[in-house]
């Protein structure tokens, strides 16, 4: 019983012009003829594979016949049982099959032909003659001729490099090249000879030719095709083999069978386990990082839009006194400037009136043209990830949230960059001078549980600072409440009436002859600069805090510069239970030098 479909494929060097007009024809023809498949134009000639009913496959044919150049095309032909391909395609291209050297036209000179059954009576008498497949691995994996040299490449553009590779005895030796349907060979024989080899052959026709004209014998396998077929045997029948939907590799019956095959997402050539996929990923997403850290986003100057959402402690207030409540760090002074300046925006976009009256939940802007951000410190290194959350090294300086001086120059905005489209949830934080572990993650959902157990204490953390002072004690705990509300420059100071339940343990862990010494902080709860505010407090302030000074003075800058001596203090180890999976992860960074 004849099979309904007819499959050709054929290809044909000779100089083309006119390209867009002729593509329109014969998109127009094979749609009409309800064709499907691919067919490339180039100056240099056209090369196709179609499919469809017989009697629509010889009307295409007599079409192409007619146009100069193609009258004696050849299609090779072979019979399917389903239509192999999805729809039509005409498309143009620089070359009708990718090679990108220049000077090889094989319009003008191509090697000697060598038709199947001439090679198969060479190879019948044993004829000492080298096979030179030139198709790529994933091609050859399916078979190819009996004691064929392979070069080893993934694309046809790497066989130039492949040659230099090739013994320099082969130079005087006959060669056959060999492809699936010969026009690989039609570049790669005359680039051959133009490299010094002296008997070059090509195959006509290729593979497919030799199995319609003398069967599959001297040949190991089946011949990949670049249809949904996949592959065809000696007597162009469909195999069984099928197509990786991940890496395109080919794919015998047994390989199918395999337990690493899961149809749609991996093969045995693919495979990665969990562990190995979520490693990639992460090596795709440090580049990413790195990349979006040079330059330094916020280095370029831009209109920077801060937004402001009005609290319901401000309704209906006067918008310059909100604005003066949720920022005293900016004078009145300052805010009557930037509103005679037209940089406070009203919720429409609009300049807004200092004495306009505010509702809860409205959001205003400031308006920052021309904005350049200060420097800061962005070795950002990812330590782990997996579907649920990431762990990193934050370095410092650097805010995690926009803020202040800071946008773009921040943890989430690079974050934002490397992972775009998913957005990471920060599930704590650290202050912007403050190195170490972080655990973020990618999902809200994900940041939810996260956040829940951080709330709870579920959390442990685990922090090295270095201090002015040697305290009296090897041990203690501070309890201090801590206020909610900024003072100056943001900073928070313990509020014995109204301050937040807060609670850090303290351990020393050497007592230095500078006067200094080495702690260890586990703090309970997670309160805004809670370990800077009880040792503060305690009259022992960080070393390199430019914020909370000895003698319980506040300082008057806030971030540090990249340049300047580090507040020594570091999120040294982290330990929590994995949100989907509910295993323990415990995480260790690499102490600086001041906390070993």
């Amino acid at each position: 019983m004849a099979l309904p479909f007819t499959n050709i494929s054929a290809y044909r060097f000779a100089p083309m012009s006119d390209l867009k007009a002729l593509r329109g024809r014969l998109l127009q023809a094979g749609q009409s003829l309800d064709l499907k498949g691919t067919i490339l134009l180039s100056t240099e000639g056209i090369n196709l594979f179609l499919a469809g009913k017989p009697e629509a496959i010889q009307a295409m044919i007599e079409l192409l016949r007619a146009l100069p150049g193609l009258e004696d095309l050849s299609p090779k032909h072979s019979p399917s049982a389903e239509q192999p391909f999805r729809r039509l395609l005409v498309r143009i291209k620089k070359e009708i099959i990718a090679f990108g050297v220049e000077g090889i036209d094989p319009a003008t000179h191509t090697s000697p032909r060598l038709s199947a059954r001439e090679l198969k009576q060479w190879l019948d008498e044993g004829r000492s003659v080298t096979l030179l497949d030139t198709r790529n691995d994933y091609e050859i994996r399916l078979g190819t001729f009996k004691g064929a040299l392979v070069p080893g490449i993934d694309h046809f553009r790497d066989f130039p490099a492949a040659v230099q590779r090739l013994p320099e005895s082969l130079k005087k030796q006959p060669i056959v090249t060999f492809c699936t349907g010969g026009i690989r060979c039609e570049k790669a024989a005359p680039f051959l000879e133009r490299e010094g080899f002296e008997k070059i052959w090509q195959l006509d026709g290729g593979i497919l030719k030799y199995f319609e004209e003398v069967g599959g014998e001297h040949y190991n396998g089946e011949c990949f095709v670049f249809d949904q077929r996949v592959g065809v045997d000696p007597a162009l029948r469909e195999t069984e083999t099928a197509q990786c939907y991940a890496c395109q590799a080919p794919l015998t019956a047994e390989e199918q069978e395999d337990s690493r095959f899961v149809e749609g997402v991996s093969c045995p050539h693919c495979y990665q386990s969990d562990a190995e996929r979520h490693q990639a990923a992460m090596a795709s997403h440090q580049a990413r990082l790195c990349a979006a850290a040079d330059p330094l986003p916020g280095s370029l100057p831009y209109d920077n839009r801060r937004p402001l959402s009005v609290p319901e402690r401000c309704e209906g207030m006067p918008l310059i006194d909100t604005l003066l409540n949720l920022l005293p760090g900016t004078s009145r002074t300052e805010w009557l400037l930037l509103f005679e300046q037209g940089r406070v925006l009203d919720p429409e976009g609009l300049p807004a009136s200092t004495e306009r009256r505010v509702r809860a939940g409205e959001r205003y802007q400031r308006l920052l043209p021309g904005h350049v951000e200060p420097p800061v410190n962005a070795d950002i290194r990812l330590l782990h990830e997996d579907e649920a959350v990431v762990v990193l090294h934050k370095p410092a300086p650097l805010p995690v949230h926009p803020g202040g001086r800071f946008n773009r120059n921040t943890l989430l905005h690079l974050l934002q960059a490397a992972y775009h489209p998913q957005k990471l949830r920060p599930a704590h934080r650290l202050d912007a001078n403050t190195a170490g572990l972080m655990v973020l993650a990618r999902t809200r959902h994900f940041a939810g549980l996260l956040q829940t157990r951080f709330a709870r204490g579920e959390v442990e953390k685990l922090y090295r600072v270095r201090v002015q002072g040697q305290p009296k004690d090897d041990s203690w705990v501070c309890d201090a409440p801590i206020g909610d509300r900024p003072v100056q420059l943001g900073c928070r100071e313990v509020d014995l009436e109204e301050g937040l339940p807060s609670r850090t343990e303290f351990r020393v862990v050497r007592r230095d002859a500078d006067g200094t010494s080495l702690l260890e902080a586990r703090p309970v709860t997670g309160r805004t600069n809670q370990i800077r505010i009880h040792l503060w407090q305690a009259g022992l302030p960080i070393c390199g805090d430019p914020a909370y000074l000895g003698k319980g003075q506040l300082g008057e800058v806030q971030t540090l510069s990249p340049t300047a001596p580090p507040l020594c203090l570091f999120a040294w180890k982290l330990a929590f239970t994995h949100p989907l999976r509910g295993e323990r992860l415990s995480f260790t960074g690499e102490l600086p030098d001041w906390a070993v």
